[in-house]
C-alpha cells in the first residue's frame, strides 16, 4: 500500500461511486495541461490531510491549504472543487491503494491476518495524519465523512477482516472460539491505537517511534494477535 506521499500514479474508476465518481468527473474537465504535475496535486493532497488532521475539518480553510501546499485557493477549487471534494479526494488516494492490496490477500491463503497487520500498521506508520484525519471525521460524532465512508471503503478494508478470520477457521489456522466480527474489531484496534497514541506513548512508555521501533511494534502486534487467536 503506497500513501499520499508515494502511492500509484493512477487511480482505477472500479470502487468509485456515487459522488467520488462525480467529484473524480468533475476535476477532469477542463483541466489545463501545463498544470498536471504529480507534485502540485501531492502537495495540496499532504498539506490538506494534515490540517484536516490538526484542525479538522470545519476549522480548516481553503486559503490556510493553498497557503501551507504554496498555492491559491482558487487553484486548489479549480482541481478539486470544493472543501468536502478536497477532503474525499485525501480518502481516495490513500485508501483505495489499500483496499486494493487487502483484496490480494486473499491470494495467500494463511498469511491473511498477518498481512493485513502489515498493511495497516505500515500505513499508520507512513501517515499517522490519514489514521487522525479518519479518527476525527469518521469515528467521532458528526465526521463530515462518516457515510462516506461507510460506502465506499469500510466494506473493502476492516470490513475485509470477518472473511479472512472465518478462511482461517476453515482451514483450522484460528480457534472456532474466536468471534470474526469482535476479533476484526480488536485487530484494527491493535494496529491504530499505537499510532493515536504517539504523543503519550512517546514520553510516558518510552516507544520509539523510528523504523527499528515501527518493526518491533509491528512483531509485537503480529503476534499477539495470532496467539491470541489460535486453536488451544
Amino acid at each position: 500500500m503506497k500513501s499520499s506521499r508515494n502511492r500509484h500514479n493512477t487511480h482505477p474508476d472500479a470502487g468509485k461511486t456515487g459522488r467520488l465518481a462525480k467529484t473524480e468527473s468533475k476535476r477532469a474537465r477542463g483541466r489545463p495541461a501545463e498544470s498536471t504535475g504529480d507534485n502540485f496535486r501531492e502537495n495540496i493532497l499532504n498539506s490538506a490531510a494534515g490540517l484536516f488532521a490538526q484542525k479538522g475539518f470545519q476549522a480548516t480553510t481553503v486559503r490556510e491549504i493553498g497557503e501551507s501546499a504554496g498555492v491559491t485557493a482558487a487553484m486548489i477549487h479549480y482541481y478539486f472543487g470544493d472543501k468536502l471534494s478536497l477532503l474525499h479526494a485525501v480518502l481516495e488516494d490513500n485508501l483505495l491503494p489499500m483496499a486494493q492490496a487487502i483484496a490480494a490477500l486473499e491470494q495467500n491463503p494463511g498469511q491473511e491476518i498477518s498481512g493485513f497487520v502489515d498493511l495497516l500498521t505500515g500505513m499508520c506508520a507512513r501517515n499517522p495524519n490519514l489514521i487522525r484525519l479518519i479518527t476525527r471525521e469518521v469515528l467521532l460524532p458528526g465526521g463530515a465523512i462518516r457515510e462516506l465512508f461507510i460506502e465506499n471503503f469500510a466494506p473493502r478494508l476492516g470490513g475485509a477482516l470477518p472473511g479472512m478470520i472465518r478462511r482461517g477457521q476453515k482451514r483450522g489456522d484460528i480457534s472456532d472460539d474466536t468471534q470474526p466480527e469482535i476479533a476484526s474489531l480488536l485487530v484494527m484496534s491493535v494496529c491504530m491505537f499505537p499510532f493515536l497514541a504517539q504523543s503519550l506513548a512517546g514520553p510516558a512508555l518510552g516507544i520509539k517511534y523510528d523504523e527499528t521501533g515501527i518493526k518491533q511494534l509491528n512483531q509485537h502486534v503480529r503476534s499477539f494477535l495470532e496467539k491470541g487467536m489460535q486453536p488451544k
